[in-house]
């Protein structure tokens, strides 16, 4: 089965200094028919403001990943991390039993674009662990790019038994994915337009698919796409 979420149904807040989209409930916005799908609890699509960002504040129990667009977002944790991480740079948070982070646009002119993840951890209580890593362009045209979770080399570890993987798709590029019995499967547009199968797709707009089902990615324009492949709820 295969359940359209559009951009413009996403919830919105926005400040003088932040336009985030929630396609998932967060904070103000709670729809009961979207509180996550399996263990994806967040998609927020972020524009922060220069100079500006979010203080030091409290996470736990949750996997956060931070997957960057454009511009450079600034990080420093109560781990001892501080960090800048820029286009192409993907970040991962174990928050587990409690930290302290802040998230802080450096730059005085420019905006930075980001998509912020938040992963259900499979148990409570976990020890907080940092990571981040580059995915240059070239690993992710026309192809899936692992990111996080799974065994591949360069994908940042997870707890929770959740791929991440993205793709760059544009002009003639066609890359399909087939959604096992076992497991389900949710895409999110980050940018440009494709064909989902035969439904079109912009940025924003996400897929969430359960049941063996085949994907098939194409007439993509200047597009970027993250996958989620996760277990499928046990039935009873």
């Amino acid at each position: 089965m295969i359940r359209y979420r559009p951009a413009a149904s996403r919830g919105r807040s926005h400040s003088d200094w932040l336009d985030s989209a929630h396609s998932f409930s967060f904070a103000d916005y709670q729809d009961p028919e979207a509180m996550g799908f399996g263990s994806l609890r967040v998609i927020n699509d972020d524009l922060i403001g220069p100079a500006a960002g979010f203080p030091m504040h409290p996470h736990r129990d949750m996997e956060i990943i931070t997957y960057v667009l454009s511009g450079r977002l600034e990080h420093r944790d109560s781990m001892g991390n501080g960090s800048i991480i820029g286009a192409g740079d993907v970040q991962m948070m174990c928050a587990g039993t409690g930290v302290r982070h802040s998230e802080w646009n450096p730059s005085a002119s420019e905006a930075v674009h980001l998509l912020q993840i938040w992963v259900l951890p499979p148990r409570r209580d976990l020890p907080p662990a940092y990571g981040q890593r580059h995915f240059p362009a070239a690993a992710k045209q026309g192809r899936w790019c692992a990111i996080a979770g799974g065994r591949a080399g360069d994908a940042l570890p997870l707890h929770q038994d959740l791929r991440l993987l993205a793709t760059l798709l544009n002009g003639a590029d066609v890359l399909d994915y087939t959604c096992a019995a076992d497991r389900q499967v949710y895409l999110q547009v980050a940018r440009g337009h494709l064909e989902l199968n035969e439904h079109p797709l912009q940025a924003g707009d996400g897929v969430a698919i359960t049941g063996p089902t085949s994907l098939r990615l194409h007439h993509a324009l200047a597009a970027e796409v993250l996958l989620f492949d996760m277990a499928a709820p046990t039935p009873g």
